[in-house]
């Protein structure tokens, strides 16, 4: 029966995951791994949070409010007069915006190298996808972008830049925005640990959405919540293409009483600018300057995968960038940890 399968998942392969850390320790009998691969925020979620969700948990014989309003309401109350969806992680937003704005047959065009899924969604729809590489520097060339997507029904640009970790200008972005017929996706995952806004850009343009989530500064990656800034027009189409009652009451509960604890928001974020400034000053190869809570370094002349294999055997979990569509095999991509992970790492990358 495996002929039923769709063509295109058998002509490519799904989202590469990192090695599990706990795969890891039972294979090598480590105790301890320092957890790296894959942004994730170390700290715990804040008491409030943890409250929250408790609470709810009570209440999960029953469906969750399809309107998600626990959450609307804090996020409204937080940014202010904005227009908002939201979905199972950033995963599930880009999926259901695609499924409602793209036909089978018209194009996504994606900026390159970046995060795998926009093309695993796109494709999922029937969509065409046209990918457009960045620059040597992984910097986005507007005027390249603007050309080969001019008609594209949607573009994808991650900011900053996953795995690249670099951010795009909110200059560059308008001028994005200003020469495409479609919508703009601009992934803002990470846009809490770099010093660019792209808000004010919302109220002068009407084909931009900022997709945001709750699974880095905010300790939430389990519980897979994201959101996205929208124009006044897409919120009803979404909603109608939507999957029925999708973000569930306990992740929604917590996310609302996340938000609001800007210190411990601060504190994270102020931890990954640290340790990024050191990254680059102790760790012996190229590390590439970030925006992000984690930075890309070029292993050269070794290979992604056989440093990523030789720092799991001392206890350290790293991804490496080969399964990153565009990107030479001799990059790996670290994340901000706690400190004893970050110097573990940088103890043991140095012995290359």
């Amino acid at each position: 029966m495996e002929r039923l399968v769709r063509s295109c998942y058998k002509k490519k392969s799904g989202y590469v995951f990192a090695k599990k850390a706990e795969d890891i320790a039972r294979e090598y009998g480590i105790s301890k791994i320092a957890r790296l691969a894959s942004n994730e925020n170390p700290e715990p979620l804040s008491p409030a949070a943890l409250a929250a969700a408790e609470e709810v948990l009570r209440t999960v014989n029953r469906y969750p409010d399809e309107r998600v309003n626990i959450l609307m309401n804090a996020l409204r109350a937080y940014y202010g007069d904005y227009h908002f969806v939201t979905g199972v992680g950033m995963d599930g937003v880009i999926e259901t915006i695609i499924r409602t704005l793209v036909e089978p047959g018209e194009t996504v065009a994606i900026s390159t190298p970046t995060f795998s899924f926009y093309a695993l969604a796109a494709m999922g729809q029937g969509a065409e996808v046209i990918t457009v590489p960045r620059e040597a520097d992984f910097s986005v060339d507007c005027k390249k972008l603007i050309e080969k997507a001019k008609e594209a029904k949607i573009t994808v640009v991650c900011s900053p830049n996953n795995p690249t970790g670099n951010a795009t200008t909110a200059d560059d972005v308008s001028e994005i925005l200003e020469g495409i017929e479609g919508l703009l996706f601009l992934d803002n995952a990470y846009v809490e640990f770099s010093d660019c806004d792209y808000l004010s850009l919302m109220k002068k343009h009407e084909n931009l959405v900022l997709g945001r989530t709750f699974s880095k500064v905010y300790s939430l990656a389990g519980l897979r919540i994201g959101y996205a800034f929208t124009p006044r027009w897409l919120p009803p189409w979404y909603n109608r293409a939507g999957t029925p009652f999708t973000v569930n009451s306990v992740s929604a509960a917590a996310a609302a009483a996340a938000l609001p604890d800007k210190e411990r928001a601060v504190r994270y974020i102020a931890q990954v600018k640290r340790w990024r400034t050191r990254y680059a000053d102790e760790v012996k190869f190229p590390v590439l300057p970030s925006d992000a809570n984690f930075v890309m370094i070029d292993v050269a002349p070794h290979k992604g995968d056989a440093v990523v294999e030789s720092l799991a055997r001392n206890g350290v979990v790293v991804r490496s960038c080969r399964s990153f569509a565009g990107l030479s095999d001799h990059y790996i991509r670290v994340s901000v940890g706690e400190d004893w992970e970050n110097e573990l790492f940088v103890e043991e990358i140095n012995k290359l």
